[in-house]
């Protein structure tokens, strides 16, 4: 492999790159579309939440009020988790990644 150096001047202009990024039009860009942006992300992680959820109870052939008595979370919970009205946070959401990971040896530490 070939190694080149390359000397960069700030001060000459040739040196400096325009970047990836449109700089006009993050200059037009105004509080209410960054708001409308973060709004659109987190609808999307709910939604991204809830579908691993939804998988998690599928992988493990349970419904949705098995899979509460197991692992010992009220209904309404498991509900408002798939349906994207909530979003597990903590222990709740370790214990999903465990159930996905390793499921039999989570459901047996359960019982």
């Amino acid at each position: 492999m070939k190694t080149v150096r390359v000397k960069i001047d700030p001060a000459a202009p040739d040196f400096l790159t325009t970047g990836r990024i449109d700089a006009a039009r993050v200059d037009a860009t105004t509080e209410a579309d960054i708001a409308a942006h973060k709004a659109s992300d987190d609808a999307e992680a709910m939604l991204d939440s809830a579908r691993f959820i939804r998988r998690v109870r599928k992988r493990l052939g349970l419904s949705q009020a098995e899979f509460s008595e197991r692992i010992n979370v009220p209904l309404d919970t498991i509900r408002n988790w798939e349906q994207g009205k909530r979003c597990p946070t903590g222990a709740a959401l370790a214990l999903l990644k465990v159930l996905d990971k390793a499921p039999e040896a989570a459901l047996a530490a359960l019982n």
